[in-house]
């Protein structure tokens, strides 16, 4: 499939619904994770980019304390635990995670060059310490002594 207009870049159709019913937002793990993050007394904003000018959405953004948490999945992003390379079409979906590999080392610098901190969540981790993890960096950069 050569991904030219009105061709799909799916192996099979079976493969392209799969691919078109995954939830960019609200997925279980995303829920679990701010349901977690809320329980501690938390608040935040949900599914924005953290500044101007970077096309990139976080999960969670906590404005006040620059914090931008992102729940990455294992597959997408490559989890060194549980990605396993897909069997079909494989050059192509290896190419897709490293490029979201470099994508969020990409992220992950131009935030923290602006003076941002990012915490990534793996999906999964189990919610309540990824909550605890996000609380720990939100707080330390609210702290008076910062």
């Amino acid at each position: 499939m050569s991904g030219r207009r009105g061709e799909s870049w799916a192996s099979s159709e079976a493969a392209r619904r799969v691919m078109v019913g995954n939830r960019r937002r609200d997925t279980r793990p995303e829920l679990a994770l701010r349901k977690a993050v809320h329980a501690l007394g938390l608040r935040y904003r949900v599914d924005v980019a953290p500044m101007v000018g970077l096309r990139r959405r976080a999960d969670l953004v906590f404005t006040r304390a620059k914090v931008a948490v992102f729940l990455d999945g294992c597959y997408w992003h490559g989890c060194p635990e549980h990605h396993r390379p897909a069997r079909v079409n494989a050059v192509f979906w290896a190419d897709k995670i490293e490029g979201n590999r470099r994508r969020d080392a990409d992220t992950d610098a131009r935030l923290a060059e602006a003076g941002w901190a990012v915490v990534r969540v793996w999906e999964h981790q189990d919610p309540v310490a990824g909550a605890q993890q996000v609380a720990a960096v939100v707080r330390s950069r609210l702290s008076p002594g910062r």
